[in-house]
């Protein structure tokens, strides 16, 4: 295909490795309105960890085109022939989908748009975002016909942060367009740079519904075994054997129990739910699923207090450790951690609870929970209870019976730990 101009809108987890992948074989502008993060990624360092510095300097320094440029000037991205949208879609305090983000990008881009531009859009969304919320946009800050004068895509993104195998060119990517033509070019595009190949969906919204349902899949098999972790502990039986036993089925998928964050399967099933509330449906197992899975740093909580008061444990004024603060494992990835559930939780009980997490950014974790982040090599202190809430690999080598005081409670969320070492896990 032609060599278009690319600018990707939005350099976080998504936006940035998509843009560096471009910027291989394309001109790529890549703009963000946070000019912190912009100044992050010229010094060449990306703090997410999704690229690395000596990728990200290659693709900011070549003196070859195609080149990257990294800007917080809408002006620069002027040139552009194809506009790729990768900002958050979170939820607010009551669970509602959040498009501001989604909105202002389109603002932003209408003001520029010329005769003839494609813009893409890979923020998750409920089917129909794109076409009934995104385009009105575009063609009330441009003057312009969609599907005439400019025309849209939807293809979701698949990153998964922390993951070094499964990255942007190596998962298939499903991709659409707003009409047979432009569907072929977005769809050539995108297949110029992923290795692992592409999926035409048959419209927009087939692409929007896939990417929601992808993770409320994830969420509701996770939802079914927390589930099933409440039981066996009832029952006295451990969930993880119970789980290897099944797995023996050939065709018995095997999910683990755990805290639910991050800002794909914790969020995108209640977007799935909002559409279906407003044409007259109500999700009731996407709903339950998410409520099990919104309830479980509530729940290993206040598991870990009854193992304390049954070992005599120190409670009121007691020391708690929670291991790791990030949604998942090595990773630095804080967004909707749910960890940050058992540390309230714990506190509620009048305990003084310290965090580490050798991933997470320190100033961010201050920022975003009022908590003063230790390192591995901080700790110092002995506690009554430990939690293991995320499975970093550097809590392998941590002294466990150093940071015990007497009776302390160890519990692992993450089933991580060797289980002569632990009191309890889900």
């Amino acid at each position: 295909m032609s060599h278009p101009k690319i600018a990707i809108i939005g350099l976080g987890y998504v936006g940035l490795p998509l843009a560096v992948a471009f910027a291989k074989k394309y001109p790529v502008v890549g703009f963000d309105i946070n000019q912190s993060r912009v100044d992050e990624l010229n010094s060449g360092t990306d703090h997410t960890l999704e690229v690395s510095d000596k990728d990200l300097k290659e693709a900011l320094t070549t003196n070859d085109s195609p080149a990257m440029k990294l800007s917080t000037e809408s002006n620069d991205m002027k040139e552009a022939t194809i506009f790729i949208v990768t900002v958050p879609t979170p939820t607010d305090k009551n669970r509602q989908p959040v498009l501001t983000p989604l909105i202002k990008a389109s603002e932003t881009i209408g003001s520029i748009l010329k005769d003839g531009d494609i813009v893409i859009y890979e923020s998750t969304v409920y089917p129909g975002v794109t076409e009934e919320i995104c385009v009105p946009v575009l063609e009330q800050f441009s003057g312009k016909t969609f599907n005439k004068d400019f025309f849209a895509g939807y293809s979701p993104e698949r990153i998964n942060p922390g993951d070094k195998e499964h990255t942007i060119t190596t998962i298939l990517k499903v991709t659409s367009g707003s009409t047979p033509e432009i569907a072929k070019r977005v769809d050539d595009l995108y297949a110029s740079i992923i290795t692992a190949g592409t999926h035409l969906a048959t419209s927009i919204k087939v692409a929007e519904a896939a990417k929601v349902i992808e993770n409320s899949q994830r969420d509701i098999n996770i939802a079914f075994v927390n589930e099933l972790s409440k039981i066996f502990r009832l029952l006295d039986i451990d969930t993880n054997d119970v789980l290897e036993a099944a797995a023996t089925k050939w065709n018995f998928i095997k999910f683990s129990p755990g805290l639910v964050g991050g800002h794909c399967i914790g969020v995108d099933p209640y977007y799935l739910a909002q559409k279906a509330l407003e044409v007259g449906y109500n999700p009731e197992i996407i709903l339950s699923g998410r409520r099990m899975n919104d309830g479980m740093g509530k729940y290993v909580a206040n598991e870990v207090i009854k193992l304390m008061l049954n070992k005599e444990a120190k409670v009121k004024n007691g020391k708690a450790l929670v291991l790791g603060i990030t949604f998942k494992e090595n990773c630095p990835d804080t967004r909707n951690t749910k960890a940050i559930d058992v540390i309230e939780e714990l506190k509620s009980y009048n305990m003084n609870v310290d965090v580490c997490d050798p991933w997470a950014n320190k100033q961010e974790v201050k920022t975003l929970f009022d908590i003063d982040l230790l390192r591995c090599e901080d700790l110092k202190s002995t506690y009554d209870t430990i939690v293991l809430a995320v499975s970093h690999n550097e809590f392998l080598n941590l002294n466990f019976e150093a940071l015990k005081n007497n009776n302390a409670v160890i519990f692992d969320v993450k089933s991580f730990l060797p289980t002569d070492k632990i009191d309890g896990r889900l």
